[in-house]
């Protein structure tokens, strides 16, 4: 009896341990880096992070890398009723804030996708700050219904010039 309490308590706690993943680089606080799961064939893949800032300076993420041809900061926005897409070289973290990139809004666009971003992935990153400088994170990638990412990011309903 003792043994079955452990082992269901153990499998109800793992998707939480597994998905409540952060990083810590000097004043930033980085929270739970994940993908929106690939729709379909689609080239490109939509990454969000929580990066709060407890220090007294803003700090500036000034790029992120990973094994794509591309990785940029994007920002989505409503044009004329239309959601479209641009990069954002760079991006204030005010001191004593919090930036959420999350559907609809900021994201950062893995670009030029071999294989389609499954759920449970693990996509190594680095996010590359002024100045906590470079941090090694993990993307973990996720249902896009646990996402809630109804965007079509995989080139459906946004425009993507200049990409």
């Amino acid at each position: 009896m003792k043994h079955t309490f452990l082992t269901l308590a153990a499998a109800t706690l793992l998707p939480v341990w597994a998905s409540a993943h952060e990083f810590t680089a000097g004043a930033l606080h980085i929270d739970h880096p994940y993908i929106a799961a690939s729709i379909g064939a689609a080239r490109t893949g939509a990454g969000y992070v929580a990066i709060t800032n407890t220090g007294d300076a803003t700090d500036t993420l000034i790029a992120v890398e990973a094994d794509f041809p591309k990785v940029a900061v994007h920002r989505t926005e409503d044009r004329d009723g239309m959601a479209q897409m641009s990069a954002t070289p760079r991006l204030d973290i005010p001191a004593g804030a919090t930036v959420n990139m999350a559907p609809g809004g900021l994201h950062i666009m893995f670009m030029g996708l071999e294989t389609p971003f499954e759920p449970g992935m693990q996509v190594p990153a680095t996010l590359i700050f002024e100045q906590a400088g470079a941090v090694e994170v993990e993307f973990v990638v996720e249902e896009r219904a646990a996402v809630g990412d109804t965007a079509g990011h995989g080139g459906h309903d946004m425009d993507h010039s200049g990409h």
